[in-house]
């Protein structure tokens, strides 16, 4: 198998030519029309049902796909550095220290994940480049990235070599497990836009080699490309699985308190990554998640200031939608767009973390069953314009919620809520220095 551009350097010592392209040679692959990813897809044997018989039992100790580690190798102000990430997992710091780069890393891997293209998951690439790369010879300048997924095949580790100057491009991708290579990929002919792949086949062919698009993930492909019918290729399919589902597990939220003051229109009632059809979503889980609901008045009672007797809506048929604190008894209801900034994200939030993802605009694998999945929430800012009391409510149902395994928390957060974090079990604070 070719060498790969993705070997990482000691501690610290992170080049520009490292994160850029390696050496390019030319080549005769032709590139492939990109495909959006499909778990799944592949012969049946390759499956996720199938990844239990492929590893040994000890190792299934992780039922459903997670991601248990980023690494930002080369990543903006990150150099070399590795992130456990655990059922709940707050990074804290100054500004300047990274807090928002570790997110972006995260979110543009589960984009890509989901079959989105390099230009999609990184809208400003420029920006990603770590700090003070210098350009190759060449004038290429890049990143590194990359995270482990754990699941029922076992821990697989994907990283990622992107050109971002001065073109944007995959330069190459490595999938390995257990220190065996899956799937690995490099740029070989600067002129075509494609990148050499090779995964493993196993039996006499040893592995298949074939152009990929430099625009998109790789392992995302493989479901589409491998058809499962040698024991190599159902271990690529089991690996490469894993990883997208894991990634197209994630939403990222960030709600926005300007946009969810106004009666909105009637929808299908999924969670808007802004939070702007939160009436919507109220209506929809007050008749279809009753125990949800409850547990969302309860935390109302604690984030929102005043008596709450409910959570309501109100609206015609057919018209708009407005939601309502009820007051009691005697007492006139409040529409939330008369609640301040804080009590509207503390509700928005708590409603991402006591549902699901049939009910946030997310497209999870559909090959499997929601409970075979785990929602992995993504907040920058998490505790942006809560107090203190609203923000150690929020982190008890993060920990409440993500404790049984179907909901994960990756979350930066501001000193006072860093500060609460410290203290509460089950909670994992990592403190980043600029």
């Amino acid at each position: 198998m070719e060498a790969s551009p993705l070997s990482a350097p000691p501690a610290g010592r992170a080049t520009a030519s490292a994160v850029a392209a390696a050496s390019v040679s030319p080549s005769t692959s032709t590139s492939t029309s990109p495909s959006s990813a499909a778990v799944g897809s592949g012969a049946g044997p390759g499956g996720l049902a199938a990844a239990a018989a492929l590893v040994p039992a000890q190792r299934q100790s992780q039922p459903r796909p997670v991601v248990t580690e980023l690494r930002l190798s080369a990543f903006g102000p990150h150099r070399a550095a590795v992130f456990p990430l655990g059922p709940v997992t707050l990074f804290g710091g100054p500004s300047g220290s990274g807090k928002s780069r570790l997110l972006a890393a995260y979110e543009a891997l589960a984009e890509l994940g989901s079959g989105a293209t390099l230009e999609e998951a990184f809208p400003d690439a420029a920006a990603c480049i770590p700090d003070r790369a210098a350009p190759d010879a060449d004038r290429r300048r890049g990143f590194r990235i990359g995270c482990t997924v754990d699941g029922p095949a076992g821990p697989v580790r994907l990283d990622l070599a992107v050109q971002a100057e001065p073109s944007l491009r995959i330069v190459g991708e490595r999938l390995t497990q257990d220190g065996q290579i899956l799937l690995s990929t490099a740029l070989r002919d600067p002129g075509r836009r494609s990148v050499q792949a090779a995964w493993l086949t196993g039996g006499s062919t040893g592995v298949t080699r074939a152009p990929l698009p430099d625009d998109r993930l790789g392992t995302a492909l493989l479901p589409l490309r491998v058809a499962g019918s040698t024991a190599g290729q159902r271990q690529v399919l089991a690996a490469a699985e894993q990883v997208v589902v894991a990634l197209r597990s994630v939403f990222s939220c960030d709600p926005q308190p300007g946009r969810m003051r106004a009666p909105v229109p009637l929808g299908e009632g999924r969670l808007l990554r802004d939070c702007a059809n939160l009436a919507d979503v109220l209506r929809r889980t007050r008749h279809e998640c009753g125990t949800r609901h409850a547990l969302l008045t309860e935390a109302a009672r604690t984030g929102c200031a005043g008596p709450v007797a409910g959570l309501g809506v109100r609206g015609e048929a057919d018209g708009p939608v407005t939601a309502l604190l009820d007051r009691g008894p005697d007492r006139p209801a409040t529409e939330l767009g008369r609640l301040g900034g804080g009590e509207l994200r503390f509700l928005a939030l708590s409603l991402v973390l006591l549902t699901g993802p049939g009910v946030l605009a997310m497209d999870p694998a559909a090959e499997l069953l929601s409970a075979q999945q785990t929602l992995t929430v993504l907040a920058d800012g998490l505790d942006r314009e809560l107090d203190r009391r609203q923000a150690a409510e929020l982190l008890r149902l993060a920990v409440l919620s993500c404790s049984r395994g179907h909901v994960r928390l990756v979350a930066s957060v501001g000193e006072v809520t860093a500060d609460l974090a410290r203290g509460i079990p089950g909670l994992a604070m990592v403190d980043l220095t600029p």
